[in-house]
């Protein structure tokens, strides 16, 4: 069996375990607890194909491990390995049929996002099918995606301590001012963290992209559609927010929505936010 062949029988197997998993607990997050383990899953599998002999593939293993290892650590201190499913879909269940929401949970939130997981860590398969000595742009991209790293683990820490004061006020009968995270890393992007991940999944493909000396690689694909689903969960997301704090409206006026850059200024016309979208609302995560 081929590198590849066992990467599609993991996906496979993974996503028909999500998907029964869900269907008998009625969460439908197994899938999301399953991404900060496939993808370095993937790399290992390229680097052993290689017997361990190839540098780049070594030290690109090592680091996805390390991004599985934050993921895993910030979602397991939010609950998420211990029934707590992400609040989204809870709102999009309830504005859907039982039959859509299942059609949209098998197609979207299993097969996509399982094939999504196999398509960023396809560099790998690249830099595997190049083999070649480890060099200085390697080192750099590894030097920039260490640095990603760090920016989302300080804006994950951010988010936490943040949500921690915040209940700890709702605990205390107080009423919480700011409702939402807005300093640190949240003061130059609405979504730091975003920034921070698609970062680091863009610089695995420049790696793949080193090791056969051109950019122009299919494995692009899995970077632009990562990107994409960030930026359409952007919007999602903060429907939802805008929907429960009509604050929100002009945070997003004023600072970027995933780049993280200077705040626009506060004199700004702000538009009565439309209450009919997403009147579940739920807390900003």
């Amino acid at each position: 069996m081929s590198a590849t062949e066992l990467v599609v029988l993991i996906a496979a197997t993974a996503a028909a375990g999500a998907w029964i998993a869900s269907l008998v607990s009625g969460d439908t997050s197994w899938i999301d607890r399953l991404w900060s383990i496939l993808p370095e899953s993937y790399v290992w599998v390229y680097a052993a194909s290689a017997h361990w002999r190839d540098a780049r593939l070594d030290v690109l293993a090592a680091l996805t491990t390390l991004w599985g290892i934050r993921l895993t650590y910030n979602l397991a201190r939010k609950g998420g390995y211990t029934g707590a499913e992400d609040y989204r879909w809870a709102v999009l269940r309830s504005s859907m049929n039982a039959w859509q929401f299942q059609l949209f949970n098998l197609f979207f939130v299993v097969i996509y996002q399982s094939v999504l997981l196999v398509l960023i860590a396809l560099p790998a398969r690249t830099a595997a099918e190049h083999p070649a000595a480890f060099g200085v742009l390697d080192a750099a991209l590894c030097i920039l995606f260490l640095t990603a790293l760090v920016g989302e683990t300080i804006a994950d820490q951010q988010q936490w301590n943040f949500q921690r004061w915040k209940h700890r006020e709702i605990a205390a009968g107080r009423s919480p001012e700011p409702r939402f995270v807005q300093t640190g890393l949240f003061r130059y992007s609405r979504h730091p963290n975003y920034f921070f991940e698609i970062a680091q999944w863009w610089l695995v493909f420049l790696v793949g992209a080193s090791a056969a000396g051109s950019l122009a690689q299919p494995t692009v694909l899995g970077a632009v559609l990562l990107t994409a689903l960030f930026v359409g969960s952007t919007s999602f997301t903060e429907r939802i927010s805008r929907s429960r704090y009509p604050e929100y409206a002009r945070y997003q006026a004023t600072t970027s929505a995933i780049v993280p850059w200077f705040a626009r200024s506060r004199d700004v016309v702000v538009p009565v936010p439309d209450d009919s979208a997403g009147q579940a609302g739920a807390a900003l995560s």
